[in-house]
C-alpha cells in the first residue's frame, strides 16, 4: 500500500539491475539508523542470456533491453505510488550492463522512458556496498568479514572492518555466465570446475586474502541464499521430500543462515546425482532459480575449497540494503552501520518466514 504524502519523506528505494533479476526494496528509515523494508519487487530479466562463449564483450539484445525496460516501469510505478522522492531513489547497475559494449545506449533510453538514471558500479565499488549491506544483518562491524557475493555475472570478494573495505576484488565468475558457457548438466561439472580455478588463479585472490586475513566469512545474493535453503529445507536428505498437489515440500533443516563446506558439497552431490528425476526435483524445489542453480553451488563449493572456509555466515543484505545504507548515511550526519544488525535476530526470524530467496 502506497504512503502518504506526509511520511513519504521517510522513505528510501534501492534499485539493483542485476544479471539474473532486477530487485527493488522501498524501506522506511527511523532516527535512530535503523530501516524496515515495507516493499520488495523482483523481476526475472535475465540480462546475461545475452552472454556465451563466443561473445565478449557482448551485447545487451534489443529484446533483453525490452524487458529490461519493462520491469523498470513496474518499479517507476511503484516509486510513485509511494511519492518517494528522486533524490532518495538510487539506481544502480552490475555485471551484464558493465560489460555491455551498447550500455550507453541502453541508459539513455532508461533515463529518457522510464526516467531513472543508473549508476553502472566498478566491480570493487559493487563489493563495498555488499560489504555495507551485509553489515545491516549481522552485527559484525567490529570483526575483520570476508564477503563472498555470487551474481550472475561476477563474484564480489571483499574484506573490510569497521565499515571500511581492506581489499576488494570482482571475478567473472557468475551462475548465468556459467551456464551460458557450460550448460547445467551434470557432465559439465568438470569443465565449470576448472574454468573456475583458472580464474581464480590467475586472478591472485587466494594470496590477496591470505595476506589480509579475516575471522568470519559471509555470504550473500541468491545462489548462496538459495543452497542454503536448501540444506535448512532438507532438500539433500532425499527421504524428506513430501508430494503435496504436485508441489515438492521439504522436511525439517536444522541450521539457519550458515552455510558448512560439507553441507555445500552435499548439495553439489544432490544436484548432480540422478536423471530426469533429479531435474524435476530441482525444477520443483529452486523454481526460476533451477536453471542456474548447478553452475551456481559448484562455484560456491569451488570458493569453500580455494581458500579453506569451514563455515560461512549467510546475509540475507546484500547490494541493495548497502546502496540504502549510503544513501542514508549521506543525509544523516553521524549514521550508526551498525545500528541496523541490532535488531538482526528479528529481521532473519521475518525473511526466514516470509520472503523467497
Amino acid at each position: 500500500m502506497a504512503s502518504s504524502s506526509s511520511s513519504s519523506s521517510t522513505l528510501f528505494a534501492a534499485i539493483d539491475m542485476g544479471t539474473n533479476s532486477f530487485k527493488m526494496i522501498i524501506i522506511r528509515a527511523y532516527p535512530n539508523g535503523k530501516f524496515l523494508t515495507i516493499d520488495h519487487l523482483r523481476e526475472p530479466v535475465v540480462l546475461g542470456r545475452d552472454t556465451s562463449s563466443s561473445t565478449t564483450p557482448f551485447t545487451l539484445s534489443a529484446q533483453s533491453q525490452l524487458i529490461a525496460l519493462e520491469a523498470l516501469k513496474k518499479f517507476q510505478n511503484t516509486l510513485t505510488s509511494y511519492k518517494i522522492s528522486k533524490a532518495q531513489i538510487r539506481c544502480v547497475a552490475t555485471a551484464a550492463v558493465r560489460e555491455a559494449v551498447n550500455k550507453g545506449e541502453f541508459l539513455k533510453c532508461v533515463s529518457e522512458k522510464i526516467g531513472l538514471e543508473v549508476d553502472v558500479l566498478p566491480g570493487e565499488e559493487e563489493a563495498r556496498l555488499v560489504y555495507l549491506g551485509m553489515l545491516q544483518f549481522w552485527p559484525m562491524y567490529e570483526k575483520l568479514v570476508l564477503g563472498v557475493d555470487i551474481g550472475g555475472g561476477s563474484t564480489e570478494f571483499v574484506i573490510g572492518k569497521q565499515g571500511k573495505v581492506v581489499f576488494g576484488a570482482s571475478l567473472k565468475l557468475g551462475h548465468v555466465n556459467l551456464t551460458q558457457k557450460f550448460g547445467n548438466n551434470k557432465e559439465k561439472v568438470a569443465q565449470i570446475r576448472e574454468h573456475i580455478r583458472l580464474v581464480v588463479k590467475e586472478s591472485g585472490l587466494v594470496r590477496k586474502i591470505k595476506d589480509c586475513g579475516f575471522e568470519v566469512v559471509v555470504g550473500s545474493s541468491g545462489t548462496i541464499k538459495a543452497v542454503e535453503k536448501a540444506v535448512f529445507d532438507g532438500y539433500v536428505n532425499k527421504s524428506n521430500v513430501i508430494e503435496v498437489s504436485n508441489v515438492a515440500s521439504f522436511g525439517d533443516g536444522r541450521k539457519d543462515w550458515r552455510l558448512s563446506r560439507g553441507e555445500v558439497k552435499g548439495v553439489v552431490e544432490s544436484l548432480c546425482d540422478g536423471g530426469e528425476g533429479e531435474k524435476i526435483r530441482r525444477e520443483k524445489f529452486f523454481e526460476r532459480r533451477s536453471e542456474f542453480i548447478v553452475a551456481g553451488a559448484v562455484l560456491l563449493e569451488e570458493i569453500f575449497e580455494v581458500r579453506g572456509i569451514e563455515e560461512m555466515e549467510v546475509s540475507g543484505y546484500a547490494l541493495a540494503e548497502g546502496v540504502i545504507a549510503e544513501s542514508l548515511a549521506k543525509v544523516n550526519g553521524g549514521y550508526d552501520l551498525n545500528a541496523n544488525a541490532r535488531w538482526s535476530s528479528i529481521v532473519r526470524l521475518a525473511m526466514r518466514r516470509f520472503l523467497k530467496v
